[in-house]
């Protein structure tokens, strides 16, 4: 089930030699989409007590994106662990539905003291344990 969606622009300083937007700035979209998500449920993303944290990514790359448009970062939710979920994302341009790119990230909440995992908080987990139903 999606759980957000975000718009981002594509600026012209995204794209690479090859006239389309690098491959490391998919990862920027997916991270945009992922924190405006956590911020918008009163999880800041600065580090206190507790953060999440990225502990793998990827992206499958299905078909270049150009400047100029508005990305559309679809974003989804596994069900949680114990201190951890995946997010994935399907990426399209604004007013299309093709699909553009896929990807999956690893988020790990940790202790910012000791760099351990820890438990999601528990209004998260319940938050996360009802997408889908």
């Amino acid at each position: 089930m999606m759980v957000h969606q975000s718009l981002v622009p594509i600026r012209w300083g995204d794209m690479d030699a090859y006239r389309h937007v690098n491959n490391t700035v998919y990862f920027r979209y997916m991270e945009q989409a992922r924190v405006e998500y956590l911020e918008s449920i009163g999880y800041a993303i600065v580090p206190q007590d507790t953060a999440p944290v990225i502990i793998n990514a990827s992206c499958t790359f299905l078909l270049p994106l150009t400047y100029p448009g508005n990305v559309e970062v679809m974003m989804f939710f596994g069900a949680p662990g114990r201190s951890s979920f995946l997010s994935s994302y399907e990426i399209r341009l604004q007013g299309d539905d093709t699909l553009y790119a896929t990807g999956e990230a690893k988020i790990v909440w940790t202790d910012v003291a000791s760099g351990r995992s820890v438990m999601i908080p528990e209004d998260l987990r319940q938050r996360l344990s009802t997408i889908g139903k």
